[in-house]
């Protein structure tokens, strides 16, 4: 009586586990599933951003916009740890005060440093500047072990360094500029993975899934056979 209820608990403990595998499998694919419809609507909203000139309202992300303003260069900090081309070095991030009294965060381009660590430093013009780039949101970050600021560099790319002097920002996110005054050697591309790719993830997961289902049924039938057999013993 005791070895067929155990052979019952090992029975009963196989589906569990079994189910379990299959239930995280179907999930994980319709994650994915999600993910890659959320990817084909941004891209599909980056496609149709309209261009913006010296804007009042927010941006849509991935518009094309032009401001018109002054740098804050005195508020310039640097995005640590860049590379073009092979080459290392940091992204000059500039306040500008725009013509109708709004604050956009410009980033600028990439600026070479090397494996110095010394302070970096980009001059900005003065006077009235036209910026104009591709606008992209505030999004959050990876992880960040210790303090995003280190001096005048940002380990994070973020609006919150600015705000104890400045105040908010016009509109939360940055403006990649890539033509205008001031404007270095543009580094930034929007990182977009395609819709195939977390399809591709969705149905690999699914496939898993359908394994997991098949090593259970195969798995149980054994287990309900040999359990039968103990059964007849006794």
């Amino acid at each position: 009586m005791m070895k067929t209820s155990r052979q019952q608990g090992r029975f009963y403990s196989w589906y569990v586990f079994w189910i379990a595998i299959v239930a995280l499998g179907m999930y994980l694919g319709l994650w994915q599933w999600e993910r890659a419809v959320d990817k084909r609507v941004a891209i599909e909203a980056r496609e149709s951003a309209v261009d913006l000139i010296e804007p009042v309202v927010p941006p849509e992300p991935g518009a094309r916009v032009t401001v018109r303003g002054e740098y804050l260069s005195d508020q310039t900090l640097y995005l640590d740890n860049r590379i073009l081309a092979g080459r290392l070095g940091v992204a000059v991030l500039t306040p500008l005060r725009d013509n109708q009294g709004q604050l956009w965060l410009i980033q600028r381009g990439f600026l070479e440093t090397g494996p110095s660590r010394a302070p970096p430093s980009a001059t900005a013009p003065k006077g009235e500047v036209e910026i104009s780039g591709e606008w992209q949101a505030s999004q959050t970050g990876g992880p960040l072990y210790g303090d995003n600021v280190e001096g005048v560099r940002l380990q994070q790319l973020s609006l919150i360094p600015w705000e104890p002097v400045l105040g908010s920002f016009s509109y939360s996110g940055w403006l990649h500029a890539s033509e205008g005054d001031g404007v270095l050697m543009p580094w930034w591309e929007a990182n977009i993975v395609p819709p195939s790719r977390h399809l591709g993830y969705a149905f690999q997961w699914w496939g898993l899934a359908l394994a997991a289902l098949l090593v259970m049924l195969i798995g149980g039938y054994r287990l309900r056979s040999d359990t039968q057999k103990h059964s007849q013993k006794q």
